[in-house]
């Protein structure tokens, strides 16, 4: 049963980083609205691909929660029952979560894709703290955090939802960005620890520390970049994306410069890293000079397609190396006790 317990800890890790990719794809597209509704999707589980279907009609079927645009609010079905030759008030309820009301097949389908993915890892953190209960005796710890990660992942479906009731508010937003990064720092005390066979470095440790809570902070600064960016793109109606960052605030020079003490700690503790280590240390190096350069090209090619997903999913991969390095250096220096 630990193998399998194993196998699907390594099948949500792996799920939960494909749900922050398409996050950050429905971050890039605008799609965070394609669905006005949770956990359905204008009433549907699998929702519509034309606009036809969405509008009332007469002569025509609808399911309780099926949800339609009129009068640029969404109504809401109260009951099963087929539409007569006029609208009739008394089988609809307006939506009042929020008064967002448009419907574009490319932004829904890719809300609803990411919504799906999540359900899925879902799932999958659920079979994997199923298998977890055979560890009981042994393993408490990894049980008890095992059914953390499935809470977890029950209140990120939760701040998911919020986020949409409140159409897209950026410090949402921003919460569900940062309890991603808690399931996913969760799953990986959960994978199986490796042992460092060189003497425990403990200036490893605590500067491994230090880069982990400098990515913490750049983490942050950057979510509060995008919701300016995000407020320029409205404003703007999406285009003319030149001129997004035309007069950025100040916490855009803060994020940019905080980059270049990030890569010099990292660079450090590539330097003083044992052996073993070494070679994810240079990876990690080399993934944060890789944000290091989407960014630029954010900023100096306007954001082209593509180039916000890579930042973010960069950013999400930094973290997981370094704070699996933490736990293999904790799981050493216990070994030598």
């Amino acid at each position: 049963m630990k193998q399998q317990f194993n196998t699907w800890v390594k099948i949500s890790l792996i799920l939960v980083y494909l749900v922050v990719i398409a996050g950050a794809f429905v971050r890039m597209t605008g799609s965070g609205m394609g669905c006005p509704d949770w956990p359905k999707c204008f009433g549907y589980y699998i929702p519509p691909t034309e606009e036809s279907a969405l509008r009332w009609a007469p002569e025509r079927e609808f399911k309780q929660g099926h949800v339609i645009i009129k009068d640029e609010q969404l109504w809401v079905a109260q009951k099963d029952f087929m539409t007569g030759n006029e609208f009739n008030p008394a089988y609809w309820a307006e939506y009042t979560k929020h008064d967002y009301a448009v419907f574009n097949p490319y932004h829904t389908w890719v809300e609803y894709i990411n919504r799906l993915l999540g359900a899925i890892a879902g799932l999958a953190t659920l079979l994997m703290a199923l298998f977890s209960l055979s560890m009981w005796r042994t393993k408490k710890g990894h049980t008890v955090l095992a059914w953390g990660v499935v809470f977890g992942m029950g209140f990120q479906a939760w701040l998911g939802a919020t986020v949409v009731y409140s159409v897209l508010a950026p410090f949402k937003i921003t919460l569900h960005m940062l309890m991603a990064l808690v399931i996913i720092g969760a799953l990986m005390a959960l994978w199986p620890k490796k042992h460092i066979a060189t003497q425990f470095n403990s200036s490893l440790l605590k500067f491994s520390f230090g880069a982990l809570a400098l990515l913490a902070i750049q983490v942050i600064l950057g979510t509060q970049v995008r919701s300016y960016v995000d407020h320029q793109s409205e404003i703007t109606s999406g285009l003319h994306p030149e001129i997004w960052l035309q007069s950025p605030p100040v916490i855009f020079y803060i994020h940019r410069s905080f980059s270049i003490a990030l890569l010099l700690v990292q660079w450090w503790i590539w330097r003083i890293s044992p052996s073993e280590l070494s070679r994810r240390h240079l990876v990690t190096l080399g993934l944060m000079v890789g944000a290091a350069i989407s960014g630029i090209v954010l900023f100096y090619l306007n954001f082209p397609m593509g180039s916000q997903t890579i930042h973010l999913v960069l950013a999400t991969l930094i973290f997981g190396l370094q704070w699996k390095t933490i736990l293999d250096l904790i799981t050493s220096k216990n070994t030598e006790q």
